[in-house]
C-alpha cells in the first residue's frame, strides 16, 4: 500500500481543496439560476445537481471526521511522520480520483440517500458547498495534530466498513474532485452548444 509524508499528504489535500473552491467562484458563481439548473441531457445532472450531491456527502462526513480529531486530541494520538494507505481506503480514493488527462476509472450510479433532486435553490446549494470546502479546509489543518493512521470513519454506505481518517480525507476530496470536474465539462457542453439563456 502507498506511504505518504504526513505533512506533504495533508498539505496537497488543502491544495486539492483550494482549488475547488477557486473553481466554483471563478467557473460557477457568475453563472446565472438557469444556467446552473441545465442538464445537458435528461439522464444526466446539471451543475448545481452535482455540487448538491457532493454536499450531501459533506454532511454525513464532516461531523464525523470533526468528531474524529477530537477524539484524537484527547486521546493524544500524536501524529506520524508518515501515513500508510489501507488496502480498501487506497481502493476508494484510487477509484474515485480522475485520471491526470481527466479520465474517470469507474463510473457508478449514485445511491439514493445521494441522489440530488431535480428542483434545487443554486444559491443555497453554492454556499453549502463553499461553506463545507472551509470546514474541510480546517478539518486538515486539525488532522496535523493526531494520528490520521489511527482514527477510523464508518463510510455512509456500509457504517461496518471503517477507513482511518486519513483515507476518508483522500476518498473524499477524490470524490469532490471527480463531480467538479463533471460539473466543468457540463458546463463546457452547454456553452459549446449555445444552451444557455441570458
Amino acid at each position: 500500500m502507498p506511504r505518504f509524508t504526513t505533512n506533504l499528504l495533508l498539505q496537497d489535500l488543502y491544495n486539492d481543496v483550494d482549488a475547488l473552491q477557486r473553481i466554483i467562484e471563478q467557473e460557477f458563481r457568475p453563472l446565472t439560476e438557469a444556467q446552473l439548473r441545465q442538464a445537458p441531457a435528461p439522464d444526466q445532472w446539471s451543475i448545481v445537481q452535482c455540487l448538491d450531491h457532493l454536499s450531501s456527502y459533506g454532511f454525513y462526513y464532516l461531523p464525523l471526521m470533526e468528531k474524529s480529531i477530537q477524539t484524537g486530541q484527547q486521546q493524544c494520538l500524536l501524529p506520524q511522520e508518515t501515513f500508510t494507505s489501507g488496502w480498501l481506503g487506497n481502493y476508494f480514493a484510487e477509484t474515485m480520483q480522475p485520471g491526470a488527462d481527466g479520465s474517470i476509472r469507474l463510473k457508478m450510479k449514485a445511491v439514493k440517500n445521494h441522489t440530488p433532486q431535480q428542483q434545487l435553490d443554486t444559491e443555497a446549494v453554492l454556499t453549502e458547498f463553499l461553506r463545507q470546502q472551509e470546514r474541510l479546509l480546517q478539518l486538515l489543518e486539525r488532522a496535523q495534530q493526531v494520528d490520521i493512521s489511527k482514527l477510523r470513519i464508518p463510510i455512509s454506505i456500509a457504517r461496518w466498513i471503517r477507513l482511518s481518517l486519513g483515507d476518508t480525507f483522500r476518498f473524499l476530496i477524490a470524490h469532490e474532485q471527480r463531480h467538479v470536474l463533471q460539473a466543468q465539462r457540463v458546463r463546457h457542453q452547454l456553452f459549446s452548444q449555445r444552451a444557455f439563456s441570458e
